[in-house]
């Protein structure tokens, strides 16, 4: 893609592989980007309240997330946050708190922990295993780095007075899943998706999370994700 506006040129400079000699280099991408001046301008008259600043940078994440599941991906609007080498994704609807969660693990680990994706960290399923990886898009925050790694649990979030933590059922799960992320429109895209979302529960231990925004939450959640096993098929 080549950005024509200063956010997302922004966000994707990390990104950005023009090094021939570089492992990930390749003259022939898997994924093309290309959005008109005329589609974001519609985009933008639907919706007046944005730029077309803001209209490139949501429209070129939508149409890569789209364009993403036939790599075995997808979309989970979550914030994921990385403590030595594992990813603990919290989902949540917006305004819920898991921003505030997860910064909430960087206080508590310092150095130790690092935000992937504030908002929109794509998930892949390579090798056996799924990985939270950073991408450009990550909603109103620029909290993002170009990084993978191995998921190690994801709780979906509620409000409460209390901190506790317990394994989701998978039908609970997937419909929690459903409901954050983008939805193919072509059947056989759908059809991934669903094997990808099966697959990610028979290895993945899922949660709800019920806390509060004090330091102790962390503790919480992290005690029992850090522990949650793992299979690999």
């Amino acid at each position: 893609m080549e950005p024509k506006y200063p956010t997302l040129a922004l966000q994707a400079a990390p990104y950005e592989i023009a090094d021939k000699d570089d492992p990930g280099y390749s003259a022939d991408p898997d994924i093309v980007i290309q959005i008109s001046r005329e589609y974001l301008l519609a985009r933008q008259e639907e919706n007046p309240h944005l730029t077309m600043n803001d209209c490139e940078y949501i429209w070129t994440g939508s149409e890569f997330y789209r364009k993403f599941v036939p790599f075995a991906g997808f979309l989970l609007h979550s914030s994921a946050v990385a403590v030595e080498d594992r990813a603990y994704l919290f989902s949540a609807p917006s305004g819920t708190g898991k921003s505030t969660h997860t910064a909430l693990w960087l206080d508590y680990f310092g150095d130790r922990a690092q935000i992937i994706n504030d908002d929109k960290p794509a998930i892949r399923y390579m090798n056996h295993r799924f990985y939270a990886c950073g991408t450009p898009w990550s909603g109103k925050s620029d909290l993002n780095v170009n990084r993978m790694v191995p998921v190690q649990g994801i709780a979906f979030l509620e409000r409460g007075e209390k901190n506790t933590i317990e394994p989701m059922p998978s039908r609970d799960g997937i419909i929690a899943l459903m409901n954050q992320t983008l939805r193919p429109d072509d059947r056989d895209c759908m059809n991934l998706l669903l094997f990808l979302l099966d697959r990610l529960f028979r290895q993945i231990p899922v949660y709800r999370l019920r806390c509060n925004m004090e330091p102790d939450a962390v503790k919480t959640s992290y005690t029992i994700m850090s522990q949650g096993e793992l299979h690999y098929e």
